[in-house]
C-alpha cells in the first residue's frame, strides 16, 4: 500500500492519468517523445512513466525509496537510474526540460506530456487507499479551511451555502480528492498504533506486520467518546459493507506477509519424515510454451524488455522473494514443518537430510549466475550496448547487498556472472564500462568485489537486520564435500568460520524470517519477472525443455563451453 507523503500530490499534474493499465496508456501516446504518468494496477499502485521511443511503446517503474521521518528533508525518494528526487514532479521535470533519456539502456526521451482530459485525478498514493468498497457513512462536518484539499467540492459556493454543508452527505467515493487529504470519520486512534498501521511502499520502515493486512485498506478512525477528537491520527482499517462479509470485502494478504505462528516458530526439533524440496512444482509458463528450444531469441527479447522496464531496486526485491521461498524461508508450509522436522530451511541446510535442499541451491547460485553472464555476452550489438549490460548487472548487485534488500545468495550469483572468466576477460567492454559509467566501475572495483571476498571467506555482515537472506553456498560446497582451497592454516580458519557461521545461520532463522519479511512488506510483484528468476524457468530458458533433464555436470559443462565462444566472437584473442 502506497501511504501519502509530502510532495507526493499529483493531482493537479497535466501529465498524470491516475490508475490506468498499460494498453490504454499505450493507445494515448501517438508520437515520439509523447509520455504520461500512471499508477500501475498490477504494481500495487506505483508510479510508472509510459513513453513512446522509435515507434515502441517503454514502461518504466519509477523506484520510490523511503525515509525515516526527519526535519528538514523529504519522507521520500524517487528515482529510475542514478539521481533521486524529492517528489514525482521534480523527477518528471529534470527529465523533460533537460532532455536526458530515462534510462541509457534504450535512449528514450520524453518531450510532449500526453494530458489528462477527464474528471479531478487521485494521485497514485490514494488510488491505491481508495480502492476499496464504497461507504455511504456522512462525512462528520468541519470548520472550513481555504487550505484543505477537501474544499475543491465547494469552490464557488459561499461558507453559508447550504449546499455546500450538505455536500458533506454524499458517499465517500464520490467525492474528488487528492493524495494529500485522508478520510476522518468519527475519533482519534492512539499515537502508538500509527507506526504499526502506516507503512511505505517497499515495507523497510515496519517493525512487525499485522497477521492479514488488507491489500486496499480506507481510512477509518475508531470509537473513542472518552477523549477529544483530533484530526491527525489515523488508523487503517478493513472496509466493512452492510451484508458482505470479510472474506469476501478484502483480499488475503499474499504468503510472505503471513505471520509465523509462535508455537511453531518455537517448536523444537522433531524427528524428520522425508527430504523437502521448496522448488515450485513445473506449471504452464506464461513465458515458455510447453516444449522450448534452448535460448528462444523471441523470449530473450521479452525478458530483455522485461528487466528494463524495472529498476534495480525492484528487480532485487523479486529475487528476494524468489530466493525466500528457493532456500525455504518464507512460505513453509505446516506439512512442509513436519516432514523436514525443523520449521525453516536454514536449519534443514545443516542437518544430513538437508541433502536435496543443499543441491537445489547449489545449482540456483550456478543457473542464475548463468543466466547473467548470458545477458552480457548475448549482447552481438555496439559496445555500449555490453558496457550498459555489466552497468545493469552492478546496479542490481547493488541493490542486493546488505543494508539494501540483503539478499545476499542473490548478490552471490550476480558477482558470479560478472567474475566468470568469459565475462571478466572482456577488457574492451570493462574499459568503456570505466568510461561511461565510472560510478558502477568503482562501485564494483571498491566495494562489491571486497565486500564478495568477505562473504566466501565467512568474514563478511551476516546479521539479521541488514541481511534478510544469508550467505549460504560456502556452508553448502563445504557439507557437500567441497575442499576449502588455499594454504593448510587459512583453509583451517577458514572452515571453522564457515561452521560457525552455519551454526548461528540456523539459531538466527526466525530473525532472518522476520527480516525479510518487513522488507517484502507491501510488496507486489510482477507475475513475469518473478517466474523469469525462478529456477525451474532458467533451467528451461537455457537447456530447453529437453535438455532441462539431463545431469547437472554435463548440463553445466556444455553452458560453459557456449559462453566461451560467445565471448571470443566479442573480443577474439589478440
Amino acid at each position: 500500500m502506497q501511504v501519502p507523503q509530502d510532495g507526493e500530490d499529483l493531482a493537479g499534474q497535466p501529465w498524470y492519468h491516475g490508475l490506468l493499465s498499460r494498453q490504454k496508456a499505450e493507445a494515448l501516446l501517438q508520437q515520439d517523445g509523447d509520455f504520461l504518468v500512471r499508477a500501475s494496477g498490477s504494481r500495487g499502485g506505483r508510479p510508472v512513466i509510459s513513453c513512446r521511443w522509435r515507434g515502441s511503446a517503454l514502461h518504466f517503474e519509477v523506484f520510490r525509496v523511503a525515509l525515516r521521518p526527519r526535519p528538514g528533508r523529504p519522507t521520500a525518494l524517487f528515482q529510475l537510474e542514478d539521481e533521486q528526487f524529492p517528489s514525482m514532479p521534480a523527477l518528471v521535470h529534470s527529465y523533460v526540460t533537460g532532455r536526458r533519456p530515462l534510462s541509457q539502456a534504450t535512449g528514450a526521451v520524453v518531450s510532449r506530456p500526453v494530458t489528462w482530459q477527464g474528471p479531478l485525478r487521485r494521485s497514485f498514493s490514494e488510488d491505491t487507499l481508495m480502492d476499496g468498497p464504497a461507504r455511504t457513512e456522512p462525512l462528520r462536518a468541519r470548520k472550513w479551511s481555504n487550505s484543505q484539499p477537501a474544499d475543491l467540492a465547494h469552490m464557488g459556493r459561499s461558507r453559508e451555502d447550504p449546499a455546500g454543508i450538505e455536500a458533506f452527505a454524499m458517499p465517500v467515493s464520490a467525492l474528488p480528492r487528492t493524495g494529500s487529504d485522508p478520510l476522518l470519520l468519527k475519533a482519534p486512534a492512539p499515537l502508538g498504533t500509527i507506526a504499526n498501521s502506516l507503512r511505505a511502499s517497499d515495507g523497510q520502515l515496519q517493525a512487525k506486520a499485522p497477521a492479514k493486512p488488507p491489500r486496499t485498506p480506507s481510512f477509518e478512525l475508531p470509537d473513542a467518546s472518552e477523549r477529544p477528537p483530533t484530526y491527525c491520527e489515523l488508523v487503517p482499517r478493513v472496509p466493512r459493507v452492510q451484508g458482505t462479509s470479510l472474506s469476501q470485502s478484502c483480499p488475503e494478504a499474499p504468503w510472505w506477509e503471513a505471520e509465523e505462528d509462535e508455537e511453531e516458530e518455537n517448536r523444537c526439533f522433531t524427528r524428520p519424515q522425508a527430504e523437502i524440496s521448496f522448488c515450485p512444482p513445473d506449471t504452464s509458463s506464461c513465458l515458455l510454451g510447453p516444449q522450448n528450444r534452448p535460448l528462444e531469441p523471441q523470449v530473450l527479447h521479452t525478458l530483455r524488455g522485461l528487466f528494463l522496464e524495472h529498476h534495480p531496486g525492484s528487480t532485487a526485491l523479486h529475487l528476494l522473494l524468489v530466493d525466500c521461498q528457493a532456500t525455504g524461508l518464507l512460505g513453509v508450509t505446516k506439512d512442509q514443518r513436519g516432514n523436514m522436522g525443523v520449521s525453516s530451511g536454514l536449519e534443514l541446510l545443516t542437518l544430513p537430510h538437508g541433502r536435496r535442499l543443499r543441491l537445489e541451491l547449489l545449482e540456483r547460485h550456478e543457473t542464475l549466475a548463468l543466466a547473467g553472464a548470458l545477458a552480457v555476452l548475448g549482447c552481438s550489438g555496439p559496445l555500449e550496448e555490453r558496457a550498459a549490460a555489466l552497468r545493469g548487472l552492478v546496479e542490481l548487485a547493488l541493490a542486493l547487498r546488505p543494508g539494501a534488500a540483503g539478499d545476499l545468495p542473490g548478490l552471490a550469483a550476480v558477482m558470479g556472472a560478472l567474475l566468470m572468466p568469459q565475462v571478466s576477460r572482456l577488457e574492451h567492454t570493462w574499459r568503456q564500462l570505466r568510461r561511461s559509467h565510472t560510478e558502477a566501475a568503482l562501485a564494483f572495483e571498491q566495494e562489491l568485489k571486497p565486500l564478495m571476498r568477505a562473504l566466501d571467506e565467512g568474514a563478511g555482515p551476516c546479521d539479521p537486520g541488514e541481511v534478510a537472506l544469508p550467505h549460504v553456498a560456502p556452508m553448502v560446497r563445504l557439507l557437500e564435500g567441497e575442499e576449502v582451497a588455499g594454504p593448510l592454516d587459512e583453509s583451517c580458519e577458514r572452515l571453522l568460520r564457515t561452521l560457525h557461521g552455519a551454526r548461528h545461520m540456523a539459531r538466527d532463522a526466525p530473525k532472518f524470517r522476520k527480516v525479510a519479511a518487513q522488507r517484502l512488506r507491501g510488496f507486489r510483484p510482477n507475475p513475469e519477472l518473478r517466474e523469469a528468476l525462478t529456477t525451474g524457468f532458467l533451467r528451461r530458458l537455457l537447456w530447453g525443455s529437453r535438455g532441462a533433464g539431463a545431469p547437472r555436470a554435463e548440463r553445466f559443462g556444455k553452458f560453459q563451453r557456449v559462453l566461451g565462444v560467445l565471448s571470443q566472437r566479442l573480443e577474439p584473442d589478440s
